[in-house]
């Protein structure tokens, strides 16, 4: 089934500028698509350093297995990541696969196998065939070359409709530094790392041990504040990796996340992360608007994000938005139903910048027109007040629509 490019997709993508010290390359392995790229191959020519982020799956993929496993080693030369199928849920043989593939790829690439990272997305339950790797890698790693980004975003695309690129620059001790990266995603998508698969590079020179805590801080309130549907994949891989050729410039390694020089960075690859996270969501499976919940006044900050989440995810107010229904008694119920803080009397909620419910009622000045003015855009904030707290959060989501049926209702055929 061809489905039509996101009214939410970007209206023009960045110019992705060759990155030092990582090439790329992609092939048609006909894992389950037949003519499109369906493998990307990263190739670190030196070790570059990795940080990664998981699924908080109890059931993740073999390749997400595989991940952690070599993530202590904090060295990459090769990335292998392949859609249509997901290697995940196949037992004994999922695990064959990720061997047989990281041995292709350790081979094509003069490596260990502990300094391959392998990612999968696609079809949960099915055997995946990684002798078809076995074929492409050789090929890939000598064709690989640093102007693909684009090209790479579109091999590992699944039911998304665009492909999703981003680049920052920063500063280091005075030199400059450049973050690029990449993502998939529109169904499946909850807030437990990372949502999807996302593949960020810098070629500045950053041990792991700090690269992991920059990660794993970024995180919080950019993929793991996106939800599209409430369900949280079994394959989620978030990695970054820094090829250090920026030392050739005169950057000094920096060793601890904390370490003062990396405030410019810090700021760029959460900003970069976060346009990723929106990007997602924004190719929400049948999205149509995207919805900014900001929860304030809540106990504390993890109170309002689980109360910003059951808005966010609930069925009920997805679809409200997806009938541009300001029915806010909707969002009543989720803020009841999350399990935290709350005082019917002292709620306020907002649809964009109108109020519509104040104390525990509708609002006085409660115009309809004016809230259905709000609920016609494509971008449409919602924000709730508890009125108890300090605690804040903002999460995003996309509107619940028939297409989404449609899309997931043969997902495997």
């Amino acid at each position: 089934m061809s489905v039509a490019v996101s009214p939410l997709a970007p209206k023009s993508y960045p110019e992705m500028p060759s990155l030092r010290g990582v090439r790329m390359a992609t092939a048609a392995a006909g894992i389950k698509y037949k003519n499109r790229t369906d493998v990307l191959m990263m190739v670190f020519d030196k070790p570059a350093s990795v940080a990664g982020v998981f699924t908080k799956s109890k059931c993740p993929s073999a390749p997400v297995d595989f991940c952690r496993a070599n993530l202590a080693h904090g060295v990459a030369r090769a990335v292998v990541v392949n859609s249509g199928n997901a290697n995940a849920f196949t037992g004994a043989k999922g695990k064959q696969a990720t061997t047989l593939t990281a041995q292709s790829a350790a081979a094509a690439v003069g490596c260990g196998e502990n300094e391959v990272y392998l990612a999968s997305t696609g079809v949960i339950g099915e055997p995946l065939d990684a002798t078809k790797f076995a074929g492409v890698l050789g090929q890939m790693h000598s064709d690989a070359t640093g102007d693909f980004w684009k090209q790479a975003a579109e091999a590992i695309m699944t039911t998304d409709t665009y492909p999703k690129v981003a680049t920052r620059t920063a500063d280091i001790g005075g030199v400059k530094v450049t973050i690029n990266g990449i993502a998939k995603g529109a169904g499946m998508i909850a807030p437990d790392m990372a949502t999807m698969l996302s593949f960020v590079v810098t070629d500045a020179d950053i041990a792991p041990e700090a690269l992991q805590a920059l990660l794993s801080a970024g995180v919080g309130p950019t993929f793991n504040s996106v939800t599209v549907d409430s369900d949280t994949s079994t394959s989620d891989t978030l990695m970054l990796f820094a090829t250090g050729a920026a030392a050739a410039d005169g950057q000094a390694r920096v060793e601890k996340g904390d370490d003062a020089r990396l405030a410019s960075f810090r700021e760029a690859l959460n900003d970069l992360l976060k346009d990723l996270a929106l990007q997602v969501v924004r190719d929400g499976e049948g999205a149509r608007k995207m919805v900014e919940v900001t929860v304030t006044g809540a106990e504390n900050d993890a109170a309002a994000k689980k109360i910003a989440l059951s808005i966010a995810n609930s069925p009920l107010v997805k679809t409200a938005v997806a009938g541009e229904d300001a029915n806010w008694g909707r969002v009543v119920m989720a803020v009841g139903k999350s399990g935290e803080m709350a005082d019917r009397d002292l709620l306020a909620i907002w649809f964009g910048n109108v109020r519509v419910a104040v104390n525990g009622e509708r609002d006085p000045a409660y115009s309809e027109a004016e809230t259905t003015a709000v609920m016609k855009l494509e971008d449409i904030a919602v924000k709730v007040d508890i009125g108890l707290g300090n605690g804040t959060a903002t999460v995003w989501t996309c509107d619940l629509t028939k297409e989404y049926v449609a899309i997931n209702g043969d997902y495997r055929s």
